[in-house]
């Protein structure tokens, strides 16, 4: 669900700014003079997530992106910004930090979601191994990697 009526403009160059749940709000993000367009989704569910790819390619270089939300949300747009070709530098990322996030299981390749503190273990929903989380961040998936917490037990 959109918050704006009205589509973005074929060569857009001002800053887009995607909100997801309840506490993503980026209503007092202060754009300057450059020209503002807002979206608000409930989640970063596969039709957000294709709204948000045809907006980035309408627009045009020197586009800035505000992404804010939960963590697995806000690094979800991210990693579709990063696929239309927008860099760092040219998205802000306003994560809350108490939302869910995402583990990236190396062994199956399935993405989890947890609210548990990096660090933990994290039951694959893929292959259901008990992962040990990292703080290694990969922004093409999305998500930390996990690794399997009991692997040299196994031996």
């Amino acid at each position: 669900m959109r918050s704006m009526p009205i589509p973005l403009e074929p060569g857009f160059r001002g800053v887009i700014c995607a909100s997801f749940g309840s506490t993503g709000d980026t209503a007092g993000r202060d754009t300057g003079d450059r020209p503002r367009f807002d979206l608000h989704f409930t989640s970063a569910n596969p039709e957000a997530l294709s709204e948000l790819r045809a907006a980035l390619g309408r627009a045009c270089v020197g586009v800035r992106l505000v992404l804010a939300g939960p963590p697995a949300d806000v690094h979800a747009a991210a990693a579709v910004a990063a696929g239309c070709g927008l860099l760092d530098e040219e998205m802000t990322l306003q994560c809350d930090e108490n939302g869910p996030w995402v583990v990236f299981c190396g062994h199956c390749h399935v993405s989890t979601t947890t609210t548990q503190a990096i660090g933990s273990e994290v039951v694959c929903q893929g292959c259901g191994i008990a992962l040990a989380t990292t703080d290694h961040f990969s922004r093409r998936r999305g998500g930390y990697l996990g690794y399997s917490a009991h692997a040299e037990e196994a031996s």
